[in-house]
C-alpha cells in the first residue's frame, strides 16, 4: 500500500484579520506539486511508524505524528475491524518547518491510503472533514488539487478559471527552517485587500502576493536571496510559499525550469530543490 504527500504550495496568500481565536482570517490560493514524502504501509499486528529520509532526523515517530493521529482518528471512528493496526515507513523528501505543508501532506497521504484500502465509500469532502481538526491546511491536503481556501484556510472552493495543472514549477528552500506562530505572530496588521477579484485568472495571481513574506524574511534573510536568484531566471511568477522559507517559481515550459534547476545548482549546491509539475 503506498501513497504520496504531495507538496503543497501557497501560490497567494493574503492575511485579513487577527481573529479572537488566534488563529488569522486568510484567504489563499493552494496548488500541489507532482512530487513529495512517500508512503508505505502493510497490515501488522501493531501499529508501528518508521521514518527515514533526508529530513527523517528529529521528527518524532510516536503517536503525536501527524500520520499515527490521523490512523488513530479513522480507526477510533470506523472501528479496529475496518482498520486494521499497520507498519508504516514515511520517507520525508520534503524540508520540515518549510511553508509546503509536508506534515499535512503526509496526514493526507494517509487517510488517503486508508479510505482507497479499508474505507472506499468515503469522499474526499468527508473525509476532509474529518481529519481537519488536526490541522488548517489538511483539508485542502486531501484532494491535492488547486483551490481557494479562507477562513484559517479550511474553507475550500474550487477555482476552475484557474488552469495551472501541468504548469511548470521549481522550488527551492536554503534549508533554513521557519517556525510559523512567529511569522503570523509578526505580521504588521494591515490588510491589504481581498486575493481575487471576478474573474480570478493569471493576471490577478501575478498582482496578488503573500503577506507572510516580509515577516518571514525579517525572519530567515536567505528568504530574499532565494527570491532574488529565482527573479533572474525569468519565471512568470516567483514569490514565498506559507510561512517560508521554501519559494517557488512558475516557468511556461520545462526546458526553461530545468535549465533554471541546473543553474541553481551550480551557484547555490547547499539549498534545496525540488522540480516538478502543478498537478
Amino acid at each position: 500500500m503506498q501513497e504520496t504527500g504531495w507538496a503543497k504550495i501557497n501560490l497567494a496568500l493574503h492575511v485579513r484579520a487577527r481573529r479572537s481565536d488566534g488563529y488569522h482570517a486568510i484567504e489563499t490560493l493552494f496548488a500541489f506539486v507532482d512530487g513529495g514524502d512517500g508512503i508505505v504501509a502493510e497490515v501488522a499486528d501493531a501499529d508501528r511508524l518508521t521514518i527515514v529520509g533526508e529530513f527523517a532526523e528529529g521528527l518524532s515517530a510516536g503517536g503525536d505524528n501527524l500520520v499515527s493521529q490521523v490512523l488513530a482518528l479513522l480507526r477510533a471512528r470506523y472501528g479496529a475491524d475496518r482498520v486494521p493496526p499497520l507498519a508504516v515507513t514515511l520517507t520525508k523528501a520534503l524540508p520540515v518547518a518549510a511553508g509546503i505543508g509536508g506534515g499535512s501532506a503526509d496526514a493526507a497521504a494517509m487517510a488517503r491510503l486508508v479510505r482507497t484500502h479499508f474505507l472506499p465509500e468515503l469522499g474526499d469532502a468527508v473525509l476532509a472533514r474529518i481529519i481537519s481538526p488536526l490541522g488548517a491546511d489538511i483539508a485542502a491536503c486531501v484532494a491535492s488539487a488547486t483551490c481557494l481556501g479562507v477562513g484559517v484556510g479550511e474553507e475550500l472552493s474550487a477555482v476552475p478559471e484557474l488552469r495551472l495543472a501541468g504548469t511548470p514549477v521549481l522550488l527551492v528552500n536554503p534549508r533554513q527552517p521557519v517556525a510559523t506562530g512567529p511569522v503570523f505572530a509578526a505580521w504588521d496588521g494591515i490588510d491589504r485587500g481581498e486575493l481575487f477579484g471576478d474573474p480570478a485568472g493569471r493576471a490577478q495571481l501575478l498582482a496578488a502576493r503573500n503577506d507572510l513574506q516580509r515577516p518571514a524574511t525579517a525572519q530567515c534573510p536567505a528568504i530574499a536571496d532565494v527570491l532574488l536568484e529565482l527573479g533572474a531566471l525569468r519565471p512568470w511568477l516567483a514569490r514565498m510559499s506559507g510561512s517560508g522559507a521554501t519559494c517557488f517559481a512558475l516557468f511556461d515550459a520545462a526546458a526553461e525550469r530545468d535549465a533554471a534547476a541546473v543553474s541553481l545548482a551550480q551557484s547555490h549546491p547547499h539549498w534545496w530543490q525540488l522540480a516538478g509539475a502543478l498537478r
